[in-house]
């Protein structure tokens, strides 16, 4: 386990705009060919968070995801963000899903279905909520990527020990890409890093700036934090783009001299839920 670089790309999504904001975002990314390990943008970086851009989904044949992989493979880097995708057969056809794509270099893409829906804005009522967590490896870290109002939930990003993995825990980098409105930032940072010290990870936050088409202002806030909660980047108001390097090593070492999650309850996935006992040993 090296190294790893990430980038937090906080930028004023324009408003249900794909084209204008595929370009917009490659601009802000182009610089960073060969230079880090794994991109961030916000969620719906397309779009903005509208229940109006529902209608202007795309497919996972559209043009996004082709500039998603497109994207990786010139940045030599994976590359995150979510977007509003339709797809489905039988009953489940034309759903539409907030969904993260995690595109990499080699041309693979993984996907992650926002699970919980902002109930407060009626996302809900248009959307179909995901059911599984996502895991994914990449140049030897596990990642765990979650979407914006997951944020609140604690249980589902639960990061378990011995689990998916003997002797170790789930994940070592916990991902939020969001438009997360700036009345509502002291809750965003203040949970960032209660993920990061309970999880014994390091935690990635990414949100946008700027003020979108409903008259909500964003005002970034983005942050990348230890696993003790300290930031190691923290974002103002303003379009930045900004890589940050996470020590593997402080990582390990951390865990080693404080083993927390081998006191940590017992939870199994079950039904994209977790389900938990006590352990009695």
């Amino acid at each position: 386990m090296q190294d790893f670089r990430v980038t937090l790309v906080q930028g004023a999504t324009r408003w249900h705009d794909p084209a204008a904001n595929r370009a917009y975002y490659g601009g802000l990314v182009a610089p960073l060919q060969g230079h880090t390990d794994l991109v961030l943008l916000p969620e719906t970086f397309t779009s903005g968070f509208s229940n109006e851009a529902i209608h202007d989904a795309e497919t996972m044949d559209g043009p996004t995801v082709a500039w998603l992989r497109e994207q990786a493979r010139r940045l030599d880097a994976a590359v995150c963000g979510s977007v509003q995708l339709r797809e489905g057969e039988g009953p489940l056809q034309g759903r539409v899903y907030n969904r993260l794509l995690f595109a990499t270099p080699d041309g693979a893409l993984r996907h992650y279905d926002k699970r919980h829906l902002f109930r407060y804005a009626k996302e809900h009522e248009r959307y179909a909520g995901g059911r599984e967590r996502l895991v994914v490896e990449w140049r030897g870290w596990r990642i765990c990527p979650l979407v914006c109002y997951d944020l609140r939930f604690p249980v589902f990003s639960r990061n378990r020990f011995d689990v998916e993995r003997p002797g170790a825990l789930d994940y070592d980098l916990l991902l939020y890409v969001a438009n997360w409105p700036s009345a509502r930032a002291y809750a965003w940072k203040t949970l960032l890093r209660a993920r990061a010290i309970e999880n014994l990870c390091f935690v990635a936050g990414l949100n946008r700036v700027g003020t979108d088409g409903n008259g909500l202002h964003y005002s970034g806030d983005s942050a990348v934090l230890d696993f003790l909660g300290h930031p190691l980047t923290e974002c103002s108001d303003e379009e930045v783009v900004v890589t940050t390097t996470l020590p593997a090593a402080e990582l390990q070492a951390h865990r080693a001299r404080f083993p927390a999650m081998l006191d940590a309850d017992a939870f199994a996935m079950t039904d994209g839920t977790l389900a938990g006992t006590v352990p009695t040993g």
